[in-house]
């Protein structure tokens, strides 16, 4: 036997009208409300309350996975979780801590984030990206080798500016495995509009197995090798993690 009380028409008019204004969430919260036999003995305040949360929810949700497929990140279920306290990856959680609160990105500085092969460096910096997209803000993860390609792609296109404009929009930009490409002067070139383009307004992550003292070489023109690092390592404007501890290859971190 259906003990689930059936809707009026004035109950089932609401909920058509919340959805066709695009309030499912509130919608599906207000038709399970109705279903609880009990429901009219929970105050009015709180039953708004579930109805406004149910919807800023599910669109929080949406908006959160439309950023996250956008970002392509390596690792899109990266958390700062418990294994950040184990002794022997020798992290500064303090300062992971601290970063996660993503005011770094309010203020438009970068991380530069250096370490041993298979330390967690990528993991981590996707774990940064994913506080930063729960917090609503545009990102984009890529490898350092696949940026110069795409953009000598968009060159050939004729769509370079508009190409460097949309990573300079963006609120933080990951680049991995810096150090791992070969960086002719077009290359040099290429990544200075990038670290340019983004200086003091936009956040950038660099992650390297290389520690920063030996970027300079990775340049082939000295001029650009100059004009990058002054804008990336910059002091007042970028903060640094080594992380040298054991092996995360095992974890996939």
């Amino acid at each position: 036997m259906n003990t689930t009380p059936s809707l009026t028409s004035e109950e089932i008019l609401i909920c058509e009208r919340l959805r066709s204004l695009r309030m499912s969430g509130m919608a599906d919260a207000y038709a399970q409300d109705l279903s609880d036999p009990n429901i009219d003995l929970v105050p009015f305040d709180e039953r708004l309350a579930r109805l406004v949360n149910s919807e800023w929810e599910l669109r929080n949700n949406k908006k959160f996975n439309r950023l996250l497929k956008k970002a392509h990140l390596r690792y899109p279920e990266a958390d700062l979780d418990e294994s950040l306290y184990d002794p022997a990856r020798k992290l500064d959680t303090v300062t992971i801590e601290r970063l996660s609160n993503c005011h770094w990105v309010d203020e438009g500085k970068n991380l530069l984030i250096t370490g041993m092969t298979s330390s967690g460096k990528t993991y981590l910096a996707n774990a940064l990206c994913i506080v930063a997209l729960h917090q609503s803000k545009t990102v984009r993860y890529i490898r350092a080798n696949t940026l110069m390609l795409e953009l000598e792609h968009e060159r050939l296109k004729n769509t370079y500016l508009e190409a460097i404009t949309a990573l300079n929009k963006l609120d933080l930009l990951a680049i991995d495995d810096f150090g791992l490409m070969d960086l002719d002067v077009d290359k040099c070139r290429d990544l200075f509009e990038v670290i340019d383009g983004r200086e003091g307004r936009r956040s950038t992550i660099i992650v390297s197995q290389f520690p920063v003292k030996a970027w300079f070489d990775i340049f082939k023109d000295r001029t650009y090798a100059d004009a990058c690092l002054a804008r990336m390592t910059d002091k007042h404007h970028s903060y640094r993690l080594e992380m040298n501890g054991i092996s995360m290859r095992e974890t996939g971190k």
